[in-house]
C-alpha cells in the first residue's frame, strides 16, 4: 500500500520544456541510416530528412536537441560540414567505429532538421581539438545579422537570413575525450573561449559549461567557485547500467530479476546526483539563475549481438520505459535547478526513442513514456509526498513508487507514477485535501514480460493503453497500479 499527498494549493515552480530534451549525435545510424538519408533516397524525406522520424519525433513534442556530440562534438570542424555537398570533405570518426563520414550533415541540415520538427537546436562546441576563432565563427555564421565574411559565406550557402540559436554548449565531456582536462585548467579554458561566444543582434545564447561526470563534486565546485558569472547552465552526465562498475553494461534484452533491481537502483541513483551537485550551486548561485544541464542520460548496455560494437545499437524495453519514467519525475521535482535534460540517444543509439532498419521505423517503449510525460512540459509542479513499501532484493531496498505531479495551464493536474517492483502490484491512495475532481482519465504502458519491446516483426508488443483501474471518493483517489508499470493520470 502506498500513500500519496498532493497539495493542488501550491505550484512550487515551473516544469522547464526542455527537460523533455534529446540528444543526437554522429555516432553508429542516429544521423547517417537514422534522420539522414540524402535527398536521393527512396525513403520518403524532406532535403534529405526522414518524413517519418521528423512526425514522431513532433508528436512527442521535443522541445530541443543537442548535436553534434558528444566526444564527436571536439573532433568536429563545422566548416568541413557547409557548402555543395560534392565539396565537402570526408572525415574519419575516431571515437566511433573509425567509419568515414562525407559530412552531408552539418550546420544547415540540422538547423533544418530543427525547424522540422519543432524544436530549439543546441549546439556543442569543439574546444578539445578546436580554436576559439573556429567556435566564434561558426557562432557568427549562424546568428550574426550585419555584414562579414560569415554572413556572406552563409549567403553563399543558401542562407542570407540568420538562425536563432538559444543554447550553446562550450565543449563536452573535458574531463575525457574533450581533452583530459583537469577542473581547474577547463575552468580557465571556459571562461576565454566563453568570452567569444558573443550575442549578434537580438540572438541571445544560454552558455553551457561542460560539468561533471557522474559524482565528481570537485569538478562542480571548481566551476562555480570561477566560471560562474560566464554561464548560464552546468552540465551532468550519467549512464543507467546493470552494475556500476564501469566495464558490466548487461544486455538490453537477456537479464534477471536481480539486474531488474540493480538498473531500478541505479537509475534512482540520479536523485543522489542532483541534490548534492545542486547543493554546490545553491552555495555560489543562491538565485539559481544558473541551470543545471543533464545533457546525457538513460540506459548503457552491450550492444545488440551481431551489431559493431562502436555504434552503441541496443534493444529498448520495458525496462528502459521504467529508467526513462523515474529519471523525468526526477528531473520535474527538482525544476528549481534541473533546466534541462537530453536523453542520449535519438535514433538507433543506446535509449533511443526509435530505432530504424532501412525504410522501416518503429518506436520503443521509452518514446511511449515521453509521450504520455509530455503533459508536464512547461506545467507548474505541484508538491507531491509519496510514501510507499520497499522493494527489496538481496538485501537492499528501493522504494516501489516514483512519481511528479503538475497543473497546467487549462488547471488540469497531472500525476505520473512509477510501480518499479517487476512482480507486485500496488494499490496507492491519493489524497488531495479540499480538492474534488469531476473527471479522471488515463494511460498505462506495461507488458506481461520484463523485457518485452518492440521489434520491426511486432511493433506494437509494448503501447500505451486506456486506463481505468482507480476509484474515486471526493477527494481521494485509489489506484490498483499493476506491476512494473508507468501510468499518467489526468484530473480535472
Amino acid at each position: 500500500m502506498a500513500y500519496i499527498i498532493l497539495d493542488t494549493g501550491r505550484k512550487i515552480g515551473r516544469i522547464n520544456k526542455n527537460i523533455y530534451g534529446h540528444f543526437a549525435e554522429h555516432l553508429g545510424r542516429c544521423i547517417y541510416g537514422g534522420i539522414w538519408v540524402g535527398k536521393e533516397s527512396p525513403i520518403p524525406n524532406t532535403d534529405g530528412l526522414r518524413n517519418d522520424i521528423i512526425d514522431a519525433l513532433r508528436e512527442i513534442k521535443i522541445p530541443v536537441l543537442r548535436w553534434p556530440g558528444g566526444c564527436f562534438a571536439d573532433t568536429y570542424h563545422w566548416m568541413d560540414g557547409i557548402g555543395p555537398y560534392e565539396q565537402r570533405p570526408s572525415m574519419i570518426n575516431t571515437h566511433w567505429g573509425g567509419v568515414v563520414e562525407n559530412n552531408h550533415f552539418g550546420t544547415h541540415e540540422f538547423l533544418k532538421f530543427c525547424e522540422l520538427i519543432g524544436a530549439d537546436p543546441y549546439i556543442c562546441g569543439n574546444m578539445g581539438s578546436g580554436t576559439v576563432q573556429e567556435m566564434q565563427q561558426w557562432v557568427e555564421y549562424i546568428t550574426f545579422d550585419g555584414k562579414s565574411p560569415m554572413t556572406e559565406l552563409r549567403s553563399k550557402n543558401g542562407r542570407s537570413e540568420p538562425w536563432k540559436l538559444p543554447f550553446f554548449g562550450i565543449g563536452n565531456e573535458n574531463w575525457g575525450c574533450g581533452g583530459n582536462m583537469r577542473a581547474e585548467y577547463y575552468a580557465d579554458e571556459y571562461r576565454r573561449y566563453a568570452t567569444y561566444v558573443r550575442n549578434y543582434g537580438g540572438n541571445k545564447i544560454y552558455k553551457i559549461a561542460g560539468g561533471a561526470s557522474v559524482d565528481d563534486y570537485h569538478w562542480t565546485e571548481v566551476l562555480m567557485r570561477e566560471a560562474r558569472h560566464l554561464m548560464n547552465g552546468l552540465s551532468l552526465h550519467y549512464y543507467t547500467r546493470t552494475s556500476t562498475d564501469w566495464s558490466v553494461k548487461g544486455s538490453a534484452t537477456n537479464f534477471s530479476g536481480d539486474e531488474w533491481f540493480s538498473v531500478m537502483k541505479n537509475a534512482l541513483f540520479m536523485e543522489e546526483l542532483v541534490k548534492k551537485h545542486s547543493s554546490i550551486m545553491d552555495k555560489y548561485d543562491p538565485d539559481k539563475r544558473i541551470g543545471l544541464i543533464v545533457d546525457e542520460w538513460g540506459t548503457w548496455f552491450d550492444v545488440e549481438p551481431g551489431t559493431n560494437p562502436a555504434f552503441l545499437y541496443q534493444q529498448n524495453t520495458l525496462r528502459d520505459a521504467l529508467v526513462a519514467g523515474i529519471h523525468l519525475n526526477i528531473f520535474n521535482n527538482h525544476c528549481d535547478r534541473v533546466q534541462m535534460a537530453n536523453l542520449a540517444q535519438t535514433v538507433n543509439v543506446l535509449q533511443a526513442v526509435i530505432l530504424t532498419e532501412g525504410e522501416k521505423m518503429i518506436v520503443t517503449p521509452t518514446y511511449h513514456v515521453f509521450n504520455m510525460y509530455k503533459a508536464h512540459q512547461e506545467a507548474e509542479l505541484l508538491p507531491l509526498s509519496v510514501s510507499s513499501g520497499n522493494y527489496t532484493m538481496n538485501g537492499q531496498s528501493i522504494p516501489k513508487i516514483s512519481a511528479s505531479a503538475s497543473v497546467d495551464n487549462e488547471n488540469t493536474v497531472h500525476i505520473s507514477l512509477c510501480n518499479l517492483h517487476p512482480a507486485e502490484a500496488e494499490k496507492i491512495t491519493c489524497f488531495s485535501p479540499g480538492k474534488h475532481f469531476g473527471r479522471i482519465s488515463g494511460k498505462i504502458l506495461t507488458a506481461d514480460k520484463m523485457n518485452a519491446h518492440n521489434t520491426f516483426e511486432n511493433p506494437s508488443a509494448v503501447k500505451p493503453e486506456p486506463f481505468g483501474e482507480f476509484c474515486v471518493n471526493e477527494g481521494e483517489i485509489t489506484v490498483f497500479m499493476p506491476a512494473k508499470s508507468v501510468v499518467v493520470l489526468a484530473l480535472e
